[in-house]
């Protein structure tokens, strides 16, 4: 009806777009930000814990009314994680999506 169809890749296809170039480099790219980014949130979060275990007079001190150091941490975890989001949806639009856009463009074409 009007619509675009695609092809279907053979096996052979992605094992041949596996290999290639552009394949390799949008796998480069990902590992690139998603194993610091990820080794980085670890070490953050177990420095939290280790402080929470270690280090209990200062997370229990008060920095403001009932609010202590603990408390602070803790909710930063949140915030960090909401920022790792956002950063890795930017990321990915910026520099994946269109590179795995490619790829696929490539595997499947247009067929009219």
């Amino acid at each position: 009806m009007g619509g675009s169809s695609r092809r279907s890749p053979e096996a052979a296809d992605f094992e041949a777009m596996h290999s290639s170039p552009e394949f390799q480099e949008l796998r480069s790219k990902f590992r690139a930000f998603v194993f610091p980014m990820t080794i980085a949130f670890l070490l953050w979060y177990f420095l939290y814990v280790l402080l929470a275990v270690y280090a209990t007079d200062f997370m229990g001190t008060k920095v403001f009314g009932n609010i202590t150091w603990g408390l602070i941490i803790g909710l930063a975890q949140f915030v960090t994680t909401f920022l790792i989001t956002f950063l890795y949806i930017r990321f990915a639009n910026r520099v994946i999506d269109p590179r795995a856009a490619a790829i696929r463009h490539e595997l499947e074409g247009e067929v009219a």
